[in-house]
Order: C-alpha cells, then sequence, then structure tokens
C-alpha cells in the first residue's frame, strides 16, 4: 500500500485495530503517560475501569474511574459486563466490555491501563491483544516513586512493593517493554503501538 505525502501508510479498511494493554508495576507512571497521551491525543480512546476505592483527591467519576460499591460490583461481574476484573490492594478494579468492543468495532484504538493480573486475563480471552509492559528506570526509582506518594500508608506501600517484585519478573510474558525514562518519550512509543496492526 502506498504511503501518503507524510510517509505514513493508511490503515486498510479491512484492518480492525487492535486492543493495546499497558501494565507495569504500581508506581511506574502508567496513568501518568497515559494523562499525556490522552492530551496530546485525544482521539485514542482509553478505557475508563470500574473501581470500588474511594476518589484520590482531582478524581473524577467517569473520567478516571467509574466509582462504585461493592454492590454494584458483584453486579458487574455476575451479569459477565467486565472484560476483566482483579483485586488489588483490598480493592475490585474492572474494565466494563461493552464500551470496548464497541469502539473496535467502530475501527477506533484502544487503550486499556490496568495491572498484570488484569492484562494476564485479556490475554486469555483477547489473545490477539498487544500487551505492552511500562517499565521503571530502576528499582531505586520504583520504590522512591512508591513512597514518595504520601497517599497510602506504610502498609499499603510495603504491599505495593511486594507486588511489584512479582509485576517485574512477569515482563517476559509481553508484546513490548517501554522504560519509563520520560513521559514524553514513552507516550509517543506508546501512541504508535496503538496505532499499529
Amino acid at each position: 500500500m502506498a504511503a501518503d505525502s507524510r510517509g505514513a501508510t493508511p490503515p486498510s479498511p479491512h484492518v480492525r485495530p487492535r486492543l493495546t494493554v499497558l501494565s507495569g508495576p504500581s508506581g511506574v507512571g502508567k496513568s501518568t503517560v497515559v494523562a499525556h497521551l490522552r492530551a496530546e491525543h485525544p482521539e485514542v480512546w482509553v478505557s475508563v475501569s470500574a473501581t470500588t476505592r474511594r476518589p484520590r483527591p482531582g478524581e473524577r467519576d467517569g473520567v478516571h474511574y467509574f466509582f462504585v460499591d461493592d454492590g454494584e460490583f458483584d453486579k458487574l461481574v455476575a451479569n459477565g459486563e467486565l472484560l476483566e476484573w482483579a483485586e488489588f490492594a483490598g480493592h475490585r478494579y474492572g474494565t466494563p466490555r461493552r464500551p470496548v468492543a464497541d469502539r473496535l468495532q467502530a475501527g477506533e484504538p484502544v487503550l486499556l491501563e490496568i495491572d498484570l493480573q488484569g492484562a494476564r486475563l485479556v490475554r486469555a480471552s483477547m489473545p490477539q491483544a498487544r500487551l505492552v509492559f511500562l517499565a521503571p528506570p530502576s528499582w531505586e526509582e520504583l520504590v522512591r516513586r512508591l513512597t514518595g506518594r504520601g497517599t497510602e500508608s506504610s502498609e499499603v506501600v510495603q504491599r505495593r512493593l511486594e507486588a511489584a517484585r512479582t509485576e517485574l519478573a512477569a515482563e517476559p510474558e509481553f508484546d513490548h517493554t517501554l522504560v519509563n525514562t520520560s513521559v514524553e518519550d514513552v507516550s509517543r512509543e506508546l501512541l504508535a503501538l496503538t496505532r499499529a496492526v
């Protein structure tokens, strides 16, 4: 297929975009990268997860998460309305299935930002999904980010550090690894992956 004047090859109308899943250890900067990508490229649709945890300062319902109680979450699970769901640090998180399917059907690139357990569940149910691992520049930097948040108790931070060791060990399960040394650079690389067929 011929490239256009900017050197980009237009997508074939018969090729559907793949679901791109961004995962990595807690504190690596997934939310920051996704927020930057959304600000620069609003055409990339980012799925909004449902969660049972309370909003952090500045978070808005329907924008950052759909904040639901345990009963509502139970209904979503029972009705098969979640593509994946997982429990982390005492709270549940899940990806509503219908919006993802609708966007992919419409030919739009879809990005999910989820944890390792969720990424594995997506891979099991959608083997064609592209899994991207966001890695920290170093373990020391990840520890600094997790302990520097100041929004969680030392017990929760300790649990996150233990989980991070497990999550880092899962990197070989992913299709691509991006090292988060620069939000701008990682966002650009992630954008390219969401557009690749």
